[in-house]
């Protein structure tokens, strides 16, 4: 079957649905999102298909300060290096499992940058908090 690009919102909202539907399946991943971090799944879908869908196709949507949620969730529950590999291996494997093409490249890779930056900041903030004497 031949794959499609992702075009729009509706691509987007298909994508980050199966994408969760397998990610929360992974015990370490259902317990940091629903025990941590204690998302409501609704509410964080709707919110990750803004942000992806003002990532991918500039639409402004999202507005809330995705590293600052990150940072406050990594002081509660180390983010480690492999949680961030793992994440980006189950992302990069919904979009190839349902979507082809430049906008399906792009994501990965904006997905992957992301995910370098969020890390370079937490190591930076453990820095910070070692030299505080933490």
């Amino acid at each position: 079957m031949d794959q499609s690009d992702i075009k729009g919102r509706s691509d987007i909202e298909f994508l980050i649905r199966d994408f969760y539907d397998h990610l929360l399946a992974i015990p370490t991943f259902a317990h940091v999102f629903l025990e941590v971090a204690e998302i409501q799944i609704e509410e964080h879908l709707e919110v990750l298909i803004d942000f992806w869908e003002s990532v991918l196709f500039g639409t402004g949507k999202y507005r809330r300060n995705a590293m600052l949620i990150h940072m406050n969730l990594h002081m509660q529950h180390p983010l480690e290096p492999e949680l961030f590999e793992g994440w980006l291996q189950q992302f990069g494997e919904a979009v190839d499992r349902n979507f082809d093409g430049q906008n399906a490249k792009n994501i990965k890779v904006r997905a992957r940058s992301i995910a370098a930056m969020m890390q370079l900041k937490i190591r930076n903030l453990d820095q910070d908090h070692l030299e505080l004497g933490g």
